[in-house]
């Protein structure tokens, strides 16, 4: 039965909801991906590659959602993430095995010693419903958690970023501000420090004995590194963020991977005088976007999901995986996501097929001992050709 890619509208998107959930016949889904950023997105590519019925869940809130342009992503550098997405998809719609459709996982239960996993979920229709699979990849991503401070969250991702290699070359050689704790100020400089050379460090009131002693540890001589990169530490309480000009306007040409952003900023605090920046880099912590891997018994190192590298990502969890942002490997960048999907897809597939071979072998007792010798490598040499989502060597 042909399935369709059905998100609900989302920005530059306007295909209708899905009016069914389980557009195939057979009662449960080969594997079930909760969450469509890219590696979700990537996933589900690559099972589809192989026919695997797949049914992809997308809440339609997405970390970069705020960001004006998603960068260095091969072909697609400069564009919106939202119109990333949104081709994605077009290009996975041609595929009629898998499915996707909007709305929020709240909770998987798993059955059957880990062989088949309950999906339970809120519909973007405003319905509930469950859907059964065998596997789970789990794309959920990670949330910012932002400070109070005004004019933080308001200007996110619009002149107040987290990663230098998607934002920051649209604002070289401009005057440049750090958010974040004086033990993290040094590293933070030393990823932009080939952008411009005019940089304040604001501090926040963390400027304390404790807080120099960590700095020392994680990052020695960090203070002659500062006065070697000429940069001003400023320990006062930000009370305020406000934004003088709009980088985004005029907006930049869409056919351009990358152009200047001139946004403009200044910072109010409890005493003295505000200073005006051009942009700012910080380092804020975050969080599990969804609570669900972690309900479900996922294993969580330093707030992530323990997905082993070796085993295709595969959590503690037998038959869960976990990829993108949300996992351990503390790679957050759209390329990594992208291949962390298509790992996990042709890993989920193999060991979907050995699981298949197996019944298949054991329904037919004529066969032959050689019969029963599945080559596993040649199955993964078979969808993973070499290339700029070669998802690696086959491991047992």
């Amino acid at each position: 039965m042909k399935s369709t890619i059905a998100f609900g509208i989302l920005p530059l998107l306007s295909l209708a909801a899905a009016a069914a959930v389980a557009p195939r016949d057979e009662p449960t889904y080969d594997a079930i991906i909760v969450g469509g950023g890219p590696s979700g997105l990537s996933a589900l590519s690559g099972l589809a590659r192989v026919r695997r019925n797949v049914l992809l869940i997308d809440s339609g809130e997405y970390r970069n959602g705020p960001t004006r342009h998603m960068h260095d992503v091969l072909g697609f550098d400069g564009v919106t993430p939202a119109y990333y997405r949104w081709a994605a998809r077009q290009q996975i719609s041609y595929y009629d095995t898998v499915t996707a459709v909007n709305g929020t996982v709240t909770s998987i239960e798993s059955l059957n010693n880990n062989t088949q996993f309950n999906v339970a979920t809120s519909w973007l229709n405003g319905t509930t419903g469950t859907v059964s699979a065998r596997k789970i990849v789990l794309a959920t991503g990670l949330r910012d958690i932002l400070p109070s401070t005004p004019g933080i969250e308001e200007n996110w991702g619009k002149g107040i970023f987290w990663c230098p290699w998607c934002d920051g070359h649209e604002h070289e050689d401009q005057p440049l501000g750090i958010l974040g704790p004086l033990e993290e100020a040094a590293s933070l400089v030393r990823e932009i420090s080939t952008l411009n050379s005019d940089i304040i460090a604001f501090v926040n009131g963390t400027d304390t004995a404790a807080q120099r002693a960590a700095a020392d540890a994680s990052f020695p001589e960090w203070a002659r590194y500062l006065a070697l990169k000429n940069v001003t530490v400023d320990n006062r309480t930000i009370t305020r963020v406000n934004r003088l000009r709009d980088g985004a306007e005029p907006p930049a040409d869409p056919s351009l991977p990358t152009a200047p952003e001139h946004d403009l900023f200044s910072l109010d605090f409890g005493e003295g005088e505000s200073v005006q920046r051009a942009a700012f880099f910080a380092s804020f912590p975050d969080e599990q976007k969804s609570d669900v891997g972690a309900k479900l018994g996922v294993t969580l190192y330093g707030g992530r999901l323990a997905a082993d590298g070796t085993k295709g990502l595969a959590t503690n969890i037998p038959g869960v995986y976990a990829i993108g942002d949300a996992n351990s490997d503390n790679v957050t960048n759209v390329p990594h996501a992208l291949f962390t999907g298509k790992r996990t897809a042709v890993y989920v597939h193999v060991q979907l097929a050995r699981e298949e071979a197996q019944r298949e072998l054991a329904a037919n007792a004529t066969v032959t001992r050689r019969e029963k010798d599945l080559d596993l490598r040649a199955i993964w040499d078979e969808m993973n050709p070499r290339g700029i989502l070669y998802a690696g060597e086959f491991e047992q």
